[in-house]
């Protein structure tokens, strides 16, 4: 694997450089050991720094961030849409875990190929012009293998921590919020994304620049899927973390257009990494004591930073105020043409002064700054407002303000000891203002979501690298949904963007020397207004989708639990018989470890056989299982089952007495057990003993027996570490038997397998394997997210596990007694779009009563007409009879 000069230096040093400060997702705060800059710039010339910020060939950069994990989204040609559309919200950079447990899941044998392939992933980022920060383990702490804005939780020490700590480097928060994980049993995504919304990133991000921060990642950008048994137990199949870019890969419009005005005002703004913060005030630039305004002051520019909260950081309060604020031209009170200016509750504002455009220096300007482009003959400025508020911006200019184009009734203008000031109120009407040869509009801040800032580059194939000259090196587009890439061929225009409606397209600073628009290779007429931006119109249709029926579909059926049939022959399964365990921080209870790990099983469902001879004293088998959180457990005696533990979203351990009926003295029984692992416990902070906390049987008593008088067999996936699946990885499968014989596999041997529904389902406690095929024809150039989703059976839910299949890959855990998830998305890649699929489902009923799904379907979000294009399948083998299957 290889990566470009600068990406490889920056994911070698990020490990080094960026943890002097560290704010986790947990809502704690750790530090830690900072290094000398100076020795290691010393190192190479590429990546160096100072105590203000990093440089990238010798050019001073802010590194705004979000992290990915390039194993939660197993389709290696989908990575380059979440990089463009990370780049599109004026990130230069994306974290990455790389998880060791996938690339070397027997020891000593590392595996990184196919969907486990980090340089697609590299290669993706060059080609999207995203730098990479490494962080390659072997231990991460990533959810692998909410509370209405509490008080005081607003961090406002980070810059004095930082000062205590490592002065002499960049203030770096390295996992800052993006949102949140779901837990088994939790509220869902949809309510996390409510809270961690764009008034958060408002308030809190902004607050990270009010100290300072020059490294900045959140985590997460993008969450992806806990595909194949990944995840750890305190989270269930989604890892959509409420991220800016969902699970599907569609952008969480407020949240991911909020975060994209943060990310284009640092992108043009780098007077702000010489800017030093100031002590926060709630007297020195306001009149009122509700809000709080620290400033940010340059050291070597006149600009300046002033960002504005409420004091109470979660107040819903609208506060009216004025400024007085340093100038180049003096201390001046604004608004200085009248009225006041508003924070609305659980905003924040950032006013600057000072501010270059170019040649022109904008004094002050109390609408945020979205972009400001230079253009061949005049340039650009872009501000916006919140909803009814009042605004002014003073231009250093003798020249009179010209108001081009908006209601005049809403806006003032006046010149003042050399400035030109413009006040206006913002409405969702666009005002456009010319002072000299800088065009000024103003617009409301649900219209500044549709603004893109896309670099224009020379090839179709390769976005360059954010640096000052690729930031004036720009187009600015209003189109809606997605703009991805711009680029000029002779005398096109070339503009790659997705649209999810009918749009107008406006082109602002088109270059002299192109005549022609293309939009996602279709050349396209445009009109040009009186400012010379081009005016096209992109129709949007809403494609017709024809997807499966799966009530309707043949579906065949195979008891996937033979085990407790007396015929049943485990002699081919693992002997239990350590009497040690490798775990260092559970001591054995039994006489023979039966700890799943000590034998090399991991992960998904474990199988335990106990062999006993009775004497006619057996009352209860009482036994302690532990599989993380939201596990569950189910024990039959012979063919007869005795009961089982549902799981609960708070339990990772149980302790359960099963009654048992008669048995006949001198015969012969088998004790059967399921436990299913629900991933091994991460490990937060402190000495690693989490983490190792062992999984499968603890302890156990079988009534009027000693221990030692059952001797024990297991199995869980089959081969162990020697998984016989090298495609989808160490983790996909568990040890039920359809699992083991590689029935989830496509083109299961199920010709002679009773046809039966998940929808009728099982009659009494067990594991039923289903089973079926169907084709999908969407249409081409449009990106259809894609989930399958489940319902219950009845109002009374039932203790029952599903796990999903498609193509293959485990892609869902399903368990309505505990909940939340109901759907699962399923990427392109994984499903076929053009052809054949092949679902498979598991259903363990817990309960004497049987389960049955009382819904399964395939459902789509929006169709997006996209660039997006060419996407290359994960490898899906097929099902071949496994040698030694048991």
């Amino acid at each position: 694997m290889k990566l470009p000069p600068a990406v490889l230096a920056l994911a070698c040093l990020s490990v080094q450089v960026i943890g002097n400060t560290l704010s986790n997702r947990n809502g704690s705060y750790d530090v830690a050991e900072h290094l000398n800059g100076e020795k290691h710039a010393l190192l190479q010339d590429i990546v160096t720094w100072d105590n203000q910020s990093l440089y990238i060939h010798g050019e001073r950069i802010m590194i705004f961030s979000g992290e990915i994990h390039p194993f939660r989204l197993p389709v290696q040609s989908l990575h380059l849409d979440v990089f463009q559309k990370v780049k599109a919200l004026g990130f230069n950079t994306v974290s990455f875990y790389v998880d060791w447990a996938l690339l070397e899941g027997n020891r000593g044998t590392y595996r990184a190929d196919g969907v486990f392939n980090l340089q697609p992933f590299f290669d993706a980022a060059s080609q999207a012009g995203i730098y990479l920060l490494a962080r390659p383990g072997p231990y991460i702490n990533a959810e692998d293998d909410a509370s209405l804005w509490p008080s005081g939780a607003l961090p406002t020490y980070f810059l004095e921590r930082h000062m205590q700590q490592s002065p002499s480097t960049p203030l770096s928060l390295v996992e800052f919020q993006g949102g949140f994980f779901g837990a088994w049993g939790g509220p869902g995504y949809d309510k996390c994304s409510a809270l961690f919304n764009a008034q958060f990133e408002n308030v809190f991000y902004k607050n990270n620049l009010a100290a300072g921060v020059a490294i900045m990642n959140l985590y997460m950008i993008y969450g992806g899927t806990n595909w194949g048994n990944l995840g750890y137990p305190g989270g269930y199949t989604s890892y959509d973390y409420a991220a800016a870019i969902s699970e599907t890969r569609e952008i969480n419009r407020e949240k991911y257009s909020a975060l994209k005005l943060i990310g284009n005002f640092l992108k043009v703004s780098p007077s702000y990494l010489d800017a030093v913060p100031g002590n926060a005030s709630t007297t020195q630039y306001t009149q009122t004591a509700d809000l709080t305004v620290t400033p940010l002051i340059g050291q070597n520019t006149h600009s300046a930073f002033f960002v504005v909260r409420h004091t109470d950081y979660a107040s819903t309060s609208s506060t009216n105020y004025t400024l007085k604020l340093p100038t180049s031209a003096g201390t001046l009170t604004v608004p200085q043409l009248g009225g006041s200016l508003t924070l609305n509750g659980r905003d924040t504002k950032l006013h600057v002064t000072d501010y270059e455009v170019g040649t022109i220096n904008v004094l002050y300007s109390t609408a945020e700054v979205l972009t400001w482009k230079k253009f061949h003959d005049y340039r650009v400025l872009i501000v916006y407002g919140g909803p009814g508020e009042h605004h002014e911006i003073a231009i250093s200019s003798k020249s009179a303000a010209i108001v081009l184009s908006g209601e005049q009734s809403s806006i003032l203008t006046k010149s003042v000891n050399g400035q030109s000031v413009i006040s206006w109120d913002v409405s969702s009407s666009r005002i456009i203002v010319k002072v000299e040869n800088l065009l000024i509009l103003l617009i409301d801040r649900n219209t500044a979501y549709n603004y893109w800032v896309p670099q224009l580059d020379n090839s179709p194939s390769k976005t360059d690298f954010t640096t000052m000259s690729t930031v004036e090196n720009s187009i600015i587009v209003k189109a809606g949904y997605l703009v991805r890439t711009a680029y000029i061929q002779g005398d096109q225009l070339h503009v790659t963007a997705d649209f999810n409606s009918t749009t107008e397209v406006e082109i602002i600073g088109a270059p002299k020397s192109v005549k022609c628009l293309f939009i996602n290779g279709e050349e396209f007429s445009y009109n040009r207004d009186a400012n010379d931006f081009w005016i096209a119109q992109f129709n949007y249709t809403s494609p017709d989708l024809i997807l499966p029926d799966f009530s309707k579909l043949e579906w065949k059926f195979i008891n996937s639990l033979p085990e407790v049939q007396p015929i049943y022959d485990d002699s081919a399964w693992i002997s239990a018989n350590h009497n040690t365990t490798n775990n260092t921080v559970a001591p054995l209870k039994t006489p023979v470890s039966l700890y799943s790990s000590d034998y090399g099983f991991h992960t998904g469902s474990l199988l335990y056989r106990g062999h006993f001879t009775a004497n006619g004293l057996e009352k209860t088998f009482t036994m302690q299982t532990q599989g993380g959180t939201a596990y569950g457990s189910s024990v039959w005696l012979n063919q007869t089952f005795i009961g089982s533990w549902e799981g609960s979203p708070s339990s990772d351990s149980q302790s359960s007495t099963f009654n048992l009926p008669s048995l006949e003295s001198g015969a012969s029984y088998v004790l059967t057990i399921i436990v299913e692992i629900m991933g091994l416990d991460e490990e937060w902070r402190g000495p690693p003993r989490q983490l190792k906390n062992p999984r499968g049987i603890l302890d156990y008593n079988l009534s009027g027996h000693n221990k030692d008088d059952i001797s024990w067999k297991l199995t869980g996936n089959l081969g162990g570490e020697d998984y016989i699946d090298l495609a989808r990885g160490p983790l996909n499968e568990g040890g039920l038997y359809a699992e083991r014989q590689g029935w989830h596999q496509p083109d299961p041997p199920s010709d002679h397998w009773q046809t039966s529904s998940p929808l009728t389902g099982l009659d009494k406690a067990g594991v039923g394997f289903y089973s079926t095929s169907f084709h999908l024809d969407l249409p081409r150039y449009y990106d259809v997210p894609l989930s399958f989703v489940f319902s219950d059976d009845s109002a009374t839910t039932k203790p029952y596990r599903v796990q999903l299949y498609v193509n293959g890959y485990q892609f869902g855990k399903f368990m309505p007694h505990i909940g939340p998830q109901t759907e699962f998305a399923v990427p392109q890649g994984i499903l076929n779009y053009q052809g054949k699929n092949w679902v498979a489902l598991t259903i363990w009923a817990q309960e004497n009563g049987g389960a049955k799904l009382g819904g399964f379907r395939l459902t789509n979000s929006t169709p997006v007409r996209s660039a997006l294009c060419d996407i290359v399948a994960s490898e899906q083998p097929v099902y071949e009879k496994r040698a030694g299957a048991y």
